[in-house]
């Protein structure tokens, strides 16, 4: 007999391209694990298959960002909320819209369905919730329907009784925002999970603290109960943690290298895990058979004193279990309407900016597969979809963190950004792209790490390729290096700024004739184009376009070849601060440099005239050439291609 292939405990599982700009949100169908839900700053919202690489469906509607999205417990119904604070129900199986609904004044945060009701709750950063006094971050039902659980930044739980319409108990003790909150799927207990880098459990009958599991570990930005309630799945930076509350453990730490996780499911003993990236979606699994749920934990989060807990009874709880609602179909209702007006809730003539939402299905085949199923009792996603194969291990190494929480360093594990020859052969991931090799044209401002950067690089080589333990001194000595010079380039930069801040207090003999602080935003601008370094150039820029009235017609003439170049730059921060000055040199001046070049010459001699006629044609040379610069751009993909695009019209007069 062969020998058995020993497998992944954690593996990357697909990676797409979800929108043509970034992704702003996503989310997980809970009851099979396999339908997912993106939302991004194109406005709408896409709909996938896991594991597959093309869209099934797009939803159109929204006139900004798609900030949360949630599917009902059925998969057949998805809300959308939006940065304007509008909210879209769709039928996903009727591929078509029910219900508009206005009400919120900023952006939607949080989302969530009623278990057997008709009912959405929303969250949002105008606190709409009574209570919160900051952004409402997490929405939950209990199991029975009767609760609503809340989280916010300003570090609160609450707990709400939806018959009385009231709070029941505020929850305090999370030093940090509440990303998250989850009821157990039995007992009368939730857990919140918290940028404080905590994970809090509360007892629902006697409203206080069970356990807090306090770790140095990163901020928790999801969390899940094991289907049974044996333990919870927490999600953090690039880890799958497993908790349990009485007495306070953690079971198992997996590293799965999932950056930002932003949603978890469980699905045929496995769990799902997804993250974004601008428009990259990932998704990972983590094979649950191979995971410790029960036992003394892996570090000391127990009292030494404490003996180990003794296992529970199959069937017993500590506490009160949820009484669900008999019901006699698990199918919603479905709200049917008659036109696109009765679809909206009465408050819906503020959206200004409405548009016809529509349902773009873009694979047919998948979503007859998915959403119309030929037997009708058996819904898709199928309830007995097949696990998803688990690839063969890269070494004879657990990919599991052990003892110690440093040794997810040593793992010989690629980062998501690395490629690393192995000699196994690789299931192939599903991409909708191909996934670039090299390094990105223009180095993105926001990034889990930076570019091109290894941990191998801080620690020094090992002849021995098995994990061992390294003198901190020798770690430290590699970190260090490089430090120096890049103090010398920050010190640089910053004495650099304190010469253009002096000039722009101060002004000099161009400004002393006048108290105009646009003539002194003016020289200091020279100083800073002098000096010869964009970062200053940025810096400078960035302060002056929050203030619009310091922009004459003089700055732009200094300015424009620094746009020029910001916009040719590889960082994304330069490209963005470029455009942003761009946009409004061509808001506030085009009209002007286009009437006055337009005119016909003045009669007899008017030297402010000239002078501004001279300053009008040296902007309109330098736009020229950034047009086309902007021209070149204007066809890429994503935020700066929209960016690029809008300029592209804005100076269409120049053509």
């Amino acid at each position: 007999m062969a020998a058995a292939v020993a497998t992944k405990t954690a593996w990357k599982l697909q990676e797409i391209t979800a929108h043509s700009s970034n992704v702003s949100s996503l989310v997980l169908g809970k009851s099979s694990g396999r339908l997912l839900a993106t939302g991004g700053d194109d406005c709408r919202v896409n709909i996938w298959s896991v594991n597959k690489p093309n869209c099934i469906m797009s939803l159109t509607g929204h006139t900004t960002p798609v900030e949360s999205v949630k599917i009902n417990t059925n998969e057949e119904l998805i809300v959308a909320g939006s940065q304007s604070g509008s909210i879209r129900i769709w039928d996903l199986e009727a591929a078509k819209i029910l219900r508009t609904l206005m009400g919120h004044k900023a952006n939607i945060c949080s989302l969530d369905f009623h278990p057997f009701g008709g009912f959405v709750a929303s969250g949002s950063m105008d606190t709409n919730i009574k209570g919160h006094t900051q952004a409402v971050r997490c929405l939950r039902f209990s199991p029975d329907g009767k609760w609503l659980a809340s989280s916010a930044d300003d570090h609160t739980v609450k707990l709400w009784d939806l018959a009385a319409g009231k709070i029941m108990f505020e929850f305090t003790g999370h030093t940090g925002p509440v990303n998250v909150v989850e009821f157990h799927p039995n007992e009368y207990l939730l857990a919140s999970g918290s940028s404080d880098r905590t994970v809090r459990f509360w007892d629902l009958e006697k409203f206080q603290v069970v356990s807090c599991i306090e770790e140095d570990v990163t901020p928790v930005k999801c969390v899940l109960f094991n289907p049974d309630g044996c333990c919870l799945y927490a999600g953090c930076h690039d880890t799958l943690r497993i908790y349990g509350w009485e007495p306070e453990r953690c079971f198992d730490v997996v590293l799965v290298n999932w950056g930002k996780v932003a949603d978890l499911s469980i699905c045929n003993n496995q769990l799902i895990g997804v993250s974004f990236t601008q428009s990259t979606v990932s998704s990972f699994v983590v094979d649950l058979s191979r995971v410790a749920k029960c036992g003394s934990g892996l570090h000391g989060l127990m009292k030494e004193d404490e003996p180990p807990a003794q296992p529970l009874p199959v069937g017993s709880s500590l506490r009160r279990i949820y009484e669900r609602p008999s019901t006699t179909c698990s199918k919603p209702q479905r709200v049917k309407h008659s036109s696109e007006s009765e679809r909206r809730s009465p408050s819906s003539d503020d959206d200004k900016d409405d548009k016809e939402s529509t349902a773009e299905i873009q694979n047919p085949e998948d979503y007859k597969e998915i959403f119309q199923p030929k037997n009708s009792i058996t819904r898709t996603p199928p309830r007995t979809s097949e696990p998803f194969p688990a690839p063969p291990e890269d070494e004879p190494t657990s990919s599991k963190e052990v003892s110690k929480p440093r040794q997810a360093a040593d793992i010989q594990t690629p980062l998501p950004s690395q490629e690393n020859p192995d000699p196994v052969q690789k299931p192939p991931i599903a991409a909708s792209t191909p996934l670039p090799s090299a390094e990105p044209s223009v180095i993105p401002a926001a990034r889990n790490e930076p570019i091109g950067l290894k941990a191998s690089d801080f620690l020094p080589a090992m002849k021995n390729q098995n994990l061992m333990e390294i003198a901190d001194e020798e770690a430290m000595s590699q970190i260090r290096k490089g430090h120096d010079t890049m103090c010398v380039v920050l010190t640089s930069r910053h004495k650099n700024l304190e010469t253009v801040r002096a000039v722009w207090s101060t002004g000099d003999i161009k400004a002393s004739h006048s108290f105009d602080s646009s003539n002194q935003c003016s020289t200091s601008v020279d100083s800073a184009v002098a000096i010869n370094d964009l970062s200053v150039v940025v810096d400078l820029l960035n302060i002056v376009n929050q203030k619009a009235s310091l922009w004459k017609l003089d700055l732009c003439t200094v300015i424009l070849p620094q746009i020029e170049k910001l916009l040719q730059s590889k960082y994304e921060s330069y490209v963005q601060t470029g455009c942003t000055s761009l946009k409004l040199i061509l808001q506030r001046f085009l009209p002007l440099i286009t009437d006055i070049l337009a005119a016909p010459p003045s009669v007899g001699v008017d030297i402010s005239r000239e002078e501004r006629l001279h300053k009008c044609r040296l902007c309109y040379k330098q736009l020229k050439n950034i047009s086309n610069v902007i021209k070149n751009k204007s066809g890429l993909s994503g935020r700066h291609g929209s960016a690029f695009r809008e300029l592209h019209l804005l100076m269409a007069v120049l053509e």
